[in-house]
């Protein structure tokens, strides 16, 4: 199998396929989605349930080893908008929300990482949040915020493993961005959003690696 320039979690919609876009301009993009995927040009799709181990076990292998460039963990989900400190934030919730936002990227690095080293100058993009810093604290959102911390401090730490491979990490904060998520209000857009990633993502090497960015490229606080 020919390899991919890009391999992208969670590409179907918002960011993840606008960026999806974007990269393929520069060589063939994979992304992965849960159900109908949208028809872009130079982009082919995987159905992957990102809450299930085996569904990614099983995208790995279907790769049958093929070089990847660039792998973009982008899904996510925020299901704790709104919810009351007194009585919300189930347990439910928080387990499947860390086990999208950050167990299956772990999984999926850990997977694809054979895919990797075959590659020229591999990078690894996790898409975060500012709501990951400690130096933000405004109250609520705690499992979305929890798990996009735990994100970041997984990226740190795979940083520092994969450096002497040469395989570079970045974390970014997207942007507060006009989305299904970040709704109506949002201060930028989705192809603003993706067009600063995908500069951050040319731009990342070993010498960067486990930086924690702004779309628009500005150190953010941990």
């Amino acid at each position: 199998m020919a390899g991919f320039h890009a391999v992208i979690t969670g590409a179907s919609r918002g960011i993840g396929r606008s960026l999806a876009e974007r990269l393929a301009t520069e060589g063939p993009v994979l992304g992965t989605c849960r159900s109908t995927p949208p028809d872009l040009t130079g982009v082919t799709w995987a159905t992957v349930e990102m809450a299930d181990p085996a569904s990614i076990t099983a995208f790995a292998a279907g790769l049958e080893g093929a070089p990847i460039e660039h792998l973009v963990c982008n899904a996510g989900i925020y299901p704790d908008k709104g919810q009351s400190l007194e009585g919300g934030y189930p347990p439910k919730m928080w387990a499947e929300s860390f086990t999208v936002n950050v167990t299956a990227a772990f999984l999926a690095v850990q997977a694809l990482l054979p895919n990797l080293r075959k590659a020229q100058a591999p990078r690894i993009a996790l898409i975060s949040s500012q709501m990951a810093s400690d130096t933000r604290a405004p109250g609520g959102s705690y499992i979305y915020r929890a798990s996009k911390a735990a994100l970041l401090n997984l990226g740190r730490n795979l940083a520092t493993d994969l450096k002497p491979e040469g395989i570079a990490v970045g974390i970014y904060h997207p942007g507060w961005v006009q989305t299904d998520m970040g709704g109506s209000a949002a201060e930028i857009t989705v192809d603003e959003a993706a067009e600063g990633l995908a500069a951050r993502i040319a731009e990342l090497s070993p010498a960067t690696t486990g930086q924690f960015l702004t779309w628009d490229g500005r150190p953010h606080a941990f």
